[in-house]
């Protein structure tokens, strides 16, 4: 049917319903993802905090642990998001992220006195923690909203939250110019937040209402995604070969920000189908009155309550794939895996990342080449996230492939990066900023995707925040304990030998591969005892990954999908009974879902047809 879209009343008719779906959400998710990673961009400007501040090695590793902690305990994050609409944590993160970096900017521009280290760490630690918001609302609604597609939409979601660091330096130069790495410390204050602030009353749990093309829809997001990675990339060559003017960065930036906004075309295209659709179809309130209306064959939901009542109960958790309470998944043994595993996972590969600067001064690179690696690190990162995200949920449709065994593989390729940077292979940092970014990525989706597969989605909001909890541990570890502190003795060694001592208030340096090569032969160690972990998980549910583990969804799915073609079939006799009919059929898939929540937020999942 052609609608007609001519007149004032069908424009603003087809605005509300653009700015009011699903896919509308999904697009304002990605902006705020984008922007909501600055604690990847910590290798940008660590060193100007260093200098300005006269830290060692070892005190800027620990801001760079605060800043991760901060970035990763969202406990709180998620326990607000479980009882509160999602713009209250969007509001919440705002306004840390710009108190904290706007802190952080001052300190270094000397408009306030010099702060003492533990105030740096409060300021970063704030700022960064702003992430977790912003991340909390935005992922965890999408999920809730498209619960087959989670893999595919935890990759996306991940993915423009990986590839910030590259598009937040093109935005500083477009902006600033490129020259004060101060300036890029006031941009991460101001627009996070106001890109935060600009989609409040958008991100929220919405009616799942399943389109058959939804899976395509999203192949021309990861497609659109790509062209933005791609061009990035082309970017970063370029600008390493050629020294741009102000004008030339202007534009670059506002290149960027085209392609950045080009899924709001398929968004528009999405939303005009379903406008159209909802136009065409007959009221249900024709119906007969003598079977039930659509609104009462609805699958009820009844809330538990966050812990439960008996203790025995939380050492007795539901099977693999239903709903666990908070108790039942901490103390689960699956969990504790999960957690170990990413300890030693995550926590390598971002001490690789924040320590890219030192890595690059130390083995002889150009500071100039630090924002490239920084770049490379940024793009790889977004690709290891779309592709675990859309690989793993292929071949877990198609060949049941578990996800935790694709989490065992990445952590071994990891490895390969860690050797190259402890061997100081020439050229090498250029790979291993390459193989690290995309290992890094990659671990998140598949985290994030198995805790809501195993544990459920009801309490998704605060089990997401609760496994990231494991990365502050990992790198406080292997960055603070380990790296800053190997860095910094092998630097003292070094001034010893030239029969040098290091000046009150003055930076400590260390050149060579000394620097950082028993570190990351440690780190390898690590990485590997954390494949062996992860491996256990692979055999403790191999059996669950093979059963069909979104059963429960369609089960639901199709009794919705029967309700809505009767609601808007002819009212005669024969469509009466088969009314009836679904109502029986709905009232036993209540009965065999054992009233679950269907989408964690008790809504209806229903199934739409383009």
């Amino acid at each position: 049917m052609a609608a007609d879209i001519g007149s004032w009343k069908e424009m603003r008719s087809l605005t509300g319903q653009i700015l009011s779906g699903r896919w509308f959400m999904v697009f304002a998710s990605f902006l705020i993802m984008s922007t909501a990673g600055a604690t990847y961009m910590f290798g940008l400007y660590s060193n100007v905090i260093k200098t300005s501040l006269g830290y060692d090695q070892t005190t800027l590793n620990l801001l760079s642990f605060f800043a991760e902690m901060g970035a990763n305990i969202g406990v709180l994050a998620g326990l607000i998001n479980e009882v509160t609409p999602p713009w209250v944590v969007l509001v919440i993160g705002g306004v840390m992220n710009l108190g904290g970096y706007l802190m952080i900017w001052l300190s270094v521009k000397g408009n306030i006195s010099r702060p003492q280290v533990w105030q740096m760490c409060l300021y970063i630690c704030l700022g960064a923690n702003s992430e977790s918001f912003a991340n909390t609302g935005p992922l965890v609604s999408c999920v809730k909203n498209f619960p087959e597609r989670r893999g595919v939409v935890l990759g996306l979601l991940k993915g423009f939250m990986g590839l910030c660091g590259a598009i937040m330096t093109q935005i500083y130069y477009g902006v600033y110019g490129g020259d004060d790495p101060r300036a890029l410390i006031l941009l991460i204050a101001w627009l996070p937040t106001v890109t935060s602030f600009a989609f409040v009353r958008t991100i929220r749990l919405i009616k799942v209402v399943q389109q058959s093309n939804e899976l395509k829809v999203f192949y021309n997001f990861l497609y659109m995604s790509l062209v933005l990675a791609g061009f990035l990339m082309i970017l970063i060559i370029v600008q390493k070969q050629f020294q741009f003017n102000r004008a030339e960065y202007v534009v670059s930036a506002a290149a960027v920000l085209i392609l950045l906004s080009l899924p709001l075309v398929i968004v528009i295209k999405e939303e005009i189908v379903i406008w159209r659709n909802k136009r065409s179809q007959p009221s249900s309130s024709s119906s007969s009155s003598s079977a039930s209306s659509p609104s009462q064959l609805k699958v009820r939901v009844e809330k538990s309550a966050l812990t439960s009542s008996s203790l025995a109960s939380v050492f007795r958790p539901p099977n693999r794939g239903e709903d666990y309470t908070i108790l039942q998944a901490v103390v689960s043994l699956d969990m504790l895996i999960l957690f170990t595993a990413t300890i030693c996972g995550v926590g390598g590969t971002l001490t690789a990342i924040h320590n890219l600067g030192q890595i690059g001064l130390s083995l002889g690179y150009p500071s100039r080449n630090t924002s490239t690696f920084v770049s490379l690190v940024s793009i790889w990162n977004y690709l290891g996230r779309v592709v675990a995200g859309f690989v793993s949920e292929i071949l877990l449709k198609k060949y049941k492939f578990p996800r935790p065994l694709m989490l065992t593989l990445i952590l071994l390729l990891s490895c390969v990066g860690h050797l190259l940077i402890a061997f100081g292979v020439s050229n090498g940092l250029y790979f291993a900023s390459v193989i690290i970014g995309f290992c890094f990525g990659a671990q998140w989706p598949l985290l994030f995707a198995i805790i809501s597969e195993i544990f459920g989605l009801k309490y998704y909001s605060t089990l997401y925040n609760i496994g990231a909890l494991a990365i502050p541990i990992g790198l406080y570890v292997l960055n603070v304990r380990v790296a800053g502190h190997l860095y910094d003795k092998e630097a003292r060694k070094q001034l010893a030998a030239l029969g040098q001592t290091r000046a009150a208030g003055e930076g400590l340096n260390c050149t060579g591969v000394e620097c950082y090569k028993l570190t990351f032969l440690i780190i390898t160690a690590v990485a590997l005892f954390g494949c062996a972990i992860s491996f256990i998980l692979v055999l403790r549910t191999r059996k669950f990954y093979q059963s069909d583990i979104y059963s429960k969804f369609r089960e639901v799915g199709v009794a919705a999908e029967t309700e809505m073609d009767l609601a808007s079939s002819d009212n005669d006799g024969p469509a009466t009974i088969s009314m009836a009919q679904t109502a029986t059929t709905i009232s036993k898939t209540e009965e065999e879902s054992e009233e679950r929540e269907v989408n964690g937020n008790g809504g209806i999942y229903m199934i739409q047809k383009n």
